[in-house]
């Protein structure tokens, strides 16, 4: 038969394990809203990028799927991203969750998807349109 003592030591166990799993769900949260903050998505202020024409003739076209875009803020922060890109032009569709790069060159595969990283967005796929 288990001792008072022993039924104590055991509820405080369970306590702290309960509260460690509390501490590291709120740490998480609030890393992502300090990163959310930071990037100005969903309630901060990316001013929309000057609008880019691309230079030289359109050689290609790619559709970039993307994941975790959720407002206008998300969509410049993109487009911005891409456009510095040489040779590259992007348009956001928030609806799709994809962008629309037009290329006056053929764009790796991999400047797009560092691009997209840059704005702290994830790609899912990258087709040739």
């Amino acid at each position: 038969m288990k001792s008072p003592a022993d039924r104590m030591e055991r509820k405080t166990m369970g306590d702290i394990i309960i509260v460690l799993i509390v501490a590291v769900g709120l740490f998480f949260g609030v890393r992502e809203a300090l990163k959310r903050s930071r990037n100005g998505c969903c309630g901060g202020s990316v001013p929309k990028a000057p609008k880019k024409e691309l230079e030289g003739e359109k050689v290609g076209e790619k559709i970039v799927t993307i994941e975790g875009m959720h407002c206008e803020n998300c969509k410049n922060s993109v487009e911005r991203q891409i456009d510095r890109i040489d040779g590259a032009v992007a348009k956001v569709d928030l609806k799709k969750n994809i962008a629309r790069v037009s290329m006056s060159r053929m764009v790796e595969d991999e400047e797009l998807i560092r691009a997209v990283e840059r704005a702290d967005f994830k790609v899912v796929k990258i087709e040739n349109a």
